[in-house]
């Protein structure tokens, strides 16, 4: 059963009748990785953002869990329900690693016990040691601060993942390392992990993909 559903989703820009995406219908479902793949500038990151619940479509239904996002509490859809993970990690470098997954916490205004515990086993899943998820940011590598995005990400226990590009920047060892870690949200623990990536690596491990083509 579907956890996202997109029914004839399109978007345009305010400024320009151009459409970026157009009548895209399409469903998710928990357990699997998806990956987003097509060239550059047709749309990939728009459609993540629509996703996410950052952006309103032009026209058209993002369901989920049967109800349409854009009749539900927005905020709570995307500070409870999806979790997003950014290629440049988006982490407070002033913080430690477990510092910026337990603020994570607390924006999301959910009822979590022990936080900073519960956020050091989050850690511990994406193999960052307690000694590491002490340290600033920036005294981490960038693996490591991807792993800490993801465990951000998880931090309030979201049916959804979504990735873009995700391992743009990491060498192929971490970037398969990362694609292990979707996997197991994924098979283990029943997560909807979707990735917009440009790497055929990553698109071929993921058990659908969906080419988005350009309109214009």
């Amino acid at each position: 059963m579907s956890i996202l559903k997109l029914e004839n989703l399109t978007y345009s820009y305010d400024s320009s009748k151009t459409k970026v995406l157009n009548d895209i219908t399409y469903e998710f479902e928990k357990g699997k990785v998806y990956a987003i793949v097509g060239k550059s500038g047709a749309g990939k990151t728009t459609l993540l953002s629509l996703l996410s619940g950052l952006t309103t479509p032009t026209s058209g239904k993002i369901m989920f869990d049967n109800k349409d996002i854009s009749k539900i509490d927005r905020y709570k859809y995307r500070s409870q329900c999806v979790g997003v993970i950014f290629q440049s990690f988006n982490l407070l470098p002033h913080l430690t690693a477990v510092e910026n997954v337990v603020l994570s916490m607390d924006i999301s205004h959910k009822k979590i016990k022990h936080k900073k515990e519960n956020a050091l086993s989050l850690l511990s899943k994406v193999e960052i040691d307690e000694n590491k998820a002490k340290r600033r940011i920036l005294k981490l590598s960038g693996g490591e601060q991807q792993r800490v995005a993801i465990a951000r990400a998880l931090s309030y226990n979201p049916d959804i993942i979504l990735a873009d590009e995700p391992t743009g920047n990491l060498d192929l060892e971490t970037q398969d390392e990362v694609i292990s870690i979707f996997k197991k949200l994924a098979y283990e623990e029943s997560k909807c992990v979707i990735i917009v990536t440009h790497s055929p690596t990553v698109a071929e491990s993921a058990d659908e993909r969906y080419l988005l083509s350009s309109i214009n």
